[in-house]
């Protein structure tokens, strides 16, 4: 696991109240576009969950099952 120490400011309160859920970064890159599923955590942490490269127009449903499952897991270890 690779560890980089960052800091995470949010804008105001309710920003960061809204955090607390599944988030998607999209990159596009050469092979198209890039997914990565993500959370924040208490402590200000950001957990990069799930990358996929995306080859249908929607977001397939295993793919976020799967950054979903990881997020309960984390979350969970969290505590």
């Amino acid at each position: 696991m690779l560890t980089m120490n960052y800091t995470i400011t949010y804008y105001s309160a309710e920003v960061e109240a809204f955090g607390n859920g599944l988030f998607e970064l999209r990159l596009k890159g050469q092979e198209g576009i890039a997914r990565v599923f993500y959370c924040t955590l208490v402590g200000k942490r950001i957990v990069m969950l799930h990358s996929f490269v995306k080859k249908t127009p929607k977001t397939p449903p295993k793919e976020r099952r799967i950054a979903e499952t990881r997020m309960k897991e984390i979350k969970h270890d969290a505590r």
